[in-house]
């Protein structure tokens, strides 16, 4: 049955009160509904419903350009639908890495999405036969520079612009949890909300809404709810890929977010054009940008454009877990050719940026005295 606190120590099912010693919130998030001008006069789909159709729409229109918003615009285009993909600022994937998002971008435009940027002023109404119609004032992405008001009926719609924590029929106030309808529940460190007794994990409290983010929230849980465990969310290092083609996968700092910290940066970027392996199979699009801390090889983020790229940011991720540097990576040996060898060329390019001109006179000097 459906359960809400009904005291700090207390929950009520099916009208039966059960009491506990620890307790652990875990209701995830929904489909957010933006404020649209008549959105609520229309029928349309979420991630959670989109994967009930069981009929093509010939015409599909996509609300949101973000990570889920860009998968199924290309993915629908591929299956054969005309999408029109509405974005609110300029192109796609604000949070990634512009020169990563503007390779998802070229490759979104290949496959023919129509993508309507910079949209304003955006309307819905109920069209015939069920349709939906959609007005927007935009500019079509590499067709037309100039805005003007788009007028288009689509057979169904997919609303994309975020997650909306479920906080909401809980009873969070009778156990003294402290949340936020946007943001969600308030948790420490650790993951304890403003009621010692009770936790939180997942969607429902974590900024990074991820599948395997909220595994590893869960594994602090139990660890410090159970058995007095020390575990912390700020020490997790969370990477994610977006399930395009190619790509895009991200682990870390951003530049920017080094700079705001304070951090002094270095970058090394290395084209997919240059690995044998990517040549090979057709998959050169992309490239894999490391930032590292300047003067050393501590891996502070990583961003990697790539057919395989959320199997492949798994090697980054793990350095950064287990405190390894590029250093490390460079002397990681890899079955020659995987797509892999990427990362080892980053790593090699780390390694010569260390050859200064004083280390450089020094080997010469070394080197003439061993003749």
């Amino acid at each position: 049955g459906a359960a809400r606190f009904t005291a700090p120590d207390a929950v009520e099912v099916a009208g039966q009160t059960l009491r506990f010693s620890r307790a652990c919130i875990a209701t995830g998030a929904r489909a957010a509904a933006p404020p649209i001008p008549g959105l609520d006069k229309v029928a349309y789909l979420t991630n959670e419903t989109l994967f009930s159709l069981t009929e093509l729409p010939k015409r599909l229109g996509v609300i949101g350009a973000g990570p889920i918003g860009c998968e199924m615009a290309q993915s629908f285009a591929r299956f054969g639908s005309e999408v029109f993909l509405i974005e609110a600022e300029h192109g796609v994937l604000p949070r990634e890495d512009r020169a990563a998002a503007a390779i998802i971008e070229k490759s979104l435009l290949a496959d023919g999405v129509h993508l309507l940027c910079c949209g304003k002023d955006l309307k819905l109404e109920p069209g015939e036969d069920g349709r939906i119609r959609m007005h927007v004032e935009a500019h079509e992405a590499s067709r037309d520079p100039q805005r003007r008001v788009y007028d288009h009926l689509v057979d169904a719609l997919l609303v994309s612009v975020g997650r909306k924590p479920n906080v909401e029929n809980l009873g969070l106030e009778a156990a003294g949890v402290e949340f936020d309808p946007a943001k969600g529940v308030k948790v420490s460190d650790r993951l304890q909300t403003t009621n010692p007794r009770i936790y939180a994990a997942g969607d429902v409290c974590l900024d990074h809404k991820f599948t395997h983010a909220a595994d590893a929230a869960a594994r602090i849980v139990i660890g410090n709810a159970l058995f007095f465990g020390r575990g912390i969310v700020s020490a997790l290092t969370i990477p994610w890929c977006t399930y395009t083609d190619p790509e895009i996968a991200h682990v870390g700092l951003y530049e920017q977010e080094a700079k705001d910290k304070g951090i002094e940066t270095a970058t090394i970027d290395i084209p997919l054009s240059s690995v044998d392996r990517a040549l090979l199979d057709g998959e050169d699009t992309g490239f894999l940008r490391v930032l590292h801390r300047k003067g050393g090889d501590e891996i502070l983020g990583a961003t990697l454009v790539a057919a395989h790229a959320g199997d492949l940011i798994a090697e980054i991720t793990l350095a950064m877990t287990a405190r390894k540097g590029l250093k490390t990576l460079a002397s990681t040996i890899h079955p020659y050719p995987p797509q892999a060898e990427v990362i080892k060329r980053a790593a090699d390019a780390y390694n010569r940026t260390r050859l200064t001109p004083g280390v450089k006179r020094l080997f010469e000097k070394f080197l003439s005295w061993r003749r």
